[in-house]
C-alpha cells in the first residue's frame, strides 16, 4: 500500500475546523483533525507545502517511522503548528491502518481496557444561581462529571461564560476582543461557586474548574487550598504552565488535584510536571500533541507516576479528533476522564460518526478505523470564516494570560 494523495479540507460549520484526508492506491483514505484555533491556516499552510509533498509514495503502514521523519527531518521541531500538522497525519495513519485490518482502532491500541469513557460538561452562568441551574439541567442529561464556571461581580466577558444563553464558543469573528481581569475579585469569588454547587448537590457529582491560567503559582495555591473542603475533581491551567517548576510551589500548599495541558505539544511540555508528580492529569490531546503515536508516549511516562489522562475535547477540535481520543480513551491503562463539548448540528452533519453519549459516558463505536468521515459536499457550503480567541488585561491595564 502507497499514498498516492492528500489534502487539506477546511470548514466552518459553526467555527473553523481543518482536515487532512490522506488517501493510498487500494483506495482507503484516512482522516486527521489538523485544526489549531485561531491560527488554522498556519496549519494548512505547513502541511500543503511541506508536509504532504513528503508524503506521496511512502508507505501508510510504518506510522512510526513517517512520525520519526516529519518530527527529526523538519529540524525546527515541537511547536503548535508543526505539532498539529504531525497530529493530523498520524491520526489519518491510525485510520488507514484501522481500516486495512477491518478492526477499529482501540483494537490495534491493545484493545479495551474499559467498558465506555467517562466524560464531562461545561455548566455555566452569568451568575452563581444560573451556574446552578446549567449544573442541573446536565445532571438530568446523566452527566456525572461536571466543568462549573460563573461570571464575576464586578468583571465583564469572563472566561467559560457564554452570551444570551448560548453555548460558550469563546472564539469570535473580528479582531481579538480585549476582556478585563481581576484575580483579587475571581479569588474572593470563585469558592462561593463550589460551596453553593456541594449544598446543592452533595458530594456525588465529580466538580471541575477551570482557572485558565489567571493566576501566578502562589494565588493559586490559595484558591486549591479554599477549595480542599470541597473535594474537587481537579482545578484545570492554575497558572501558566511554562514555568514547570511553579506547580511545585503549588503543590506545598494544596491537595487540591491539578490538571495541565490542553496547550502542550510534545512529551517535554510535561516532562517535569509528570517526572515530580505536580500534576494529577494531563490534558494533552491527540491533534496538538503529535497524534495517538505521541500521546500514547506521554500517557506511558504518566501511568509510571500515576498521573492519569484527562484530554481536552473542547469544540476547536473536531469530530475526528474526539472519535480518535476516545479509542484511545477507552485502550489506554491510566484514563481519567474525556471531556466532551457538543459539536453543533451542523458540525455533526459535516462529521457523521460512530462515536455515542449515554448517560455520563461516551464510547468510539466499532466502525472501523477512528469510525469519523466528513462529508465533503457539506462541508464545501461552509467556507472557512476568521475568528480570533479573545485578550485579558488586568484593571489597569496591563496585559495577562487569557
Amino acid at each position: 500500500m502507497k499514498i498516492v494523495s492528500a489534502k487539506v479540507i477546511v470548514t466552518c460549520p459553526g467555527r473553523n475546523l481543518v482536515t487532512l484526508k490522506i488517501m493510498t492506491d487500494q483506495g482507503v483514505h484516512g482522516l486527521g483533525d489538523a485544526t489549531l484555533n485561531g491560527r488554522e491556516k498556519a496549519v494548512v499552510a505547513y502541511l500543503q507545502d511541506h508536509v504532504i509533498p513528503c508524503l506521496i509514495g511512502r508507505d501508510p503502514h510504518r506510522i512510526e517511522d513517517i512520525w520519526q521523519y516529519l518530527y527529526k527531518g523538519a529540524y525546527w521541531r515541537r511547536g503548535p503548528v508543526t505539532m498539529t500538522a504531525i497530529g493530523a497525519v498520524d491520526t489519518a495513519l491510525w485510520d488507514i491502518k484501522g481500516k486495512a485490518a477491518g478492526l477499529p482502532l482501540y483494537q490495534l491500541l491493545g484493545g479495551k481496557s474499559r467498558e465506555a469513557v467517562m466524560v464531562y460538561c461545561h455548566a455555566n452562568g452569568a451568575d452563581i444561581s444560573e451556574a446552578v441551574d446549567s449544573v442541573a439541567a446536565h445532571m438530568a442529561q446523566g452527566y456525572r462529571a461536571i466543568r462549573a464556571q460563573a461570571g464575576v461581580p464586578g468583571l465583564d466577558k469572563v472566561y467559560g461564560v457564554p452570551k444570551g444563553g448560548a453555548a460558550y464558543e469563546p472564539a469570535e469573528k473580528g479582531l481579538p476582543v480585549e476582556t478585563v481581569w481581576s484575580s483579587e475579585k475571581y479569588l474572593d469569588h470563585a469558592p462561593k461557586l463550589f460551596e453553593t454547587l456541594r449544598e446543592k448537590f452533595g458530594f456525588g457529582l465529580h466538580l471541575l474548574h477551570d482557572v485558565h491560567h489567571r493566576l501566578t503559582p502562589i494565588e493559586a495555591a490559595r484558591l486549591g487550598k479554599a477549595l480542599e473542603p470541597l473535594r474537587m475533581f481537579w482545578i484545570e491551567d492554575p497558572t501558566p504552565a511554562e514555568n514547570q517548576d511553579a506547580f511545585r510551589l503549588i503543590r506545598q500548599h494544596t491537595v487540591t488535584p491539578l490538571a495541565v495541558g490542553e496547550v502542550f505539544n510534545s512529551i517535554w511540555d510535561c516532562k517535569g510536571l509528570i517526572e515530580n508528580q505536580l500534576i494529577d492529569y494531563i490534558r494533552a490531546t491527540v491533534t496538538h500533541a503529535g497524534g495517538i503515536t505521541h500521546l500514547r508516549k506521554i500517557a506511558a511516562l504518566a501511568e509510571i507516576y500515576q498521573v492519569r489522562t484527562g484530554c481536552h475535547g473542547a469544540t476547536d477540535l473536531s469530530p475526528v479528533c474526539m472519535g480518535a481520543a476516545l479509542h484511545f480513551d477507552i485502550a489506554v491503562p491510566n484514563f481519567g476522564v474525556q471531556e466532551h463539548m457538543p459539536h453543533t448540528a451542523e458540525t455533526d452533519a459535516v462529521f457523521p460518526h460512530a462515536y455515542s453519549y449515554h448517560d455520563g459516558f461516551m464510547h468510539p463505536g466499532d466502525a472501523v478505523g477512528h469510525g469519523v468521515e466528513i462529508d465533503e459536499a457539506l462541508a464545501a457550503k461552509y467556507p472557512y470564516d476568521p475568528a480570533y480567541l479573545p485578550i485579558a488585561r488586568l484593571e489597569d491595564g496591563t496585559l495577562t494570560s487569557w
